[in-house]
């Protein structure tokens, strides 16, 4: 075995442990399930730690934080592994590529733009990205957002993009009467019973939420998040309530689970 995939335990690790555990999970005599793996099968385990970074934030826990970064960053390197056994990139390449974007995208701290504000921050960091990504037309850039982003939040940015040229709602009335109008919409799908219908006309009105969404300064996702997590709460009490009094809520009327919903609502 080369030097460089001996491994001894150590009190205090760094990247360049992290770099080599990885090269000797993957080498031959490693770890069997580590060796199959390809970008594709671990795509989703890149997400899945990425909500859990966002999870340990919004729950406040440093610890749980400072170990979910670390499984981004298994992710990072896993990733970079992968590719630096087919020549394509490695880490360093990964390392270099974002140094050279944040010193592109910040003229004012590494060169001699100035700005007066964080307005102009983000116009010369969108400027910027444009020229970069060699965005031609104002379509690039809707284009540009990741399909496999969460729904809510692909159209969040989208309608941002959009609404950043002047293609938007002069103000939130237009956006809610376009919502009203979508629900009439959908109406009449369901009543033709027409599913690819149905299906086009709900998108819609998820669609006309989020630009409501936007005028009234919500996020879409985090308010969807939070009206889950409500739901889920309530639903707890309504099951605890009913275990109370000896019943089982699967066998209860909806009449029955709509009064204890009512009661824990205004409680």
């Amino acid at each position: 075995m080369s030097d460089e995939l001996k491994f001894q335990k150590k009190e205090k690790y760094d990247i360049n442990d992290l770099l080599m555990i990885v090269k000797k999970l993957r080498s031959p005599g490693g770890c069997p399930w580590d060796i199959e793996q390809t970008h594709e099968s671990i795509r989703q385990s890149m997400l899945e730690e990425a909500y859990e970074v966002a999870d340990a934030i919004d729950l406040n826990d440093e610890a749980g934080l400072c170990e979910e970064l670390g499984d981004v960053l298994l992710q990072v390197v896993f990733h970079s592994q992968l590719s630096a056994e087919e020549n394509t990139f490695n880490f360093l390449d990964v390392a270099d590529g974002i140094c050279k974007k944040l010193v592109s995208r910040h003229p004012h701290v590494f060169s001699n733009v100035k700005v007066k504000n964080t307005e102009e921050v983000l116009n010369n960091w969108d400027a910027i990205k444009k020229e970069e990504k060699n965005h031609s037309t104002y379509t690039d850039t809707l284009e540009s957002v990741p399909k496999a982003f969460p729904a809510l939040m692909r159209a969040t940015k989208i309608q941002k993009r959009a609404a950043k040229v002047g293609f938007d709602w002069a103000s939130i009335d237009g956006a809610t009467d376009k919502f009203y109008e979508e629900i009439g919409e959908l109406k009449e799908a369901i009543k033709d019973k027409d599913q690819q219908k149905i299906e086009e006309e709900f998108g819609d009105l998820l669609f006309s939420a989020v630009n409501i969404s936007r005028f009234i300064g919500v996020d879409a996702e985090d308010a969807l998040g939070k009206a889950t997590s409500k739901f889920t709460n309530r639903f707890g009490k309504v099951e605890r309530r009913a275990i109370e009094s000896g019943k089982d809520i699967k066998y209860m009327s909806l009449e029955e689970l709509d009064s204890i919903w009512d009661s824990i609502k205004h409680d």
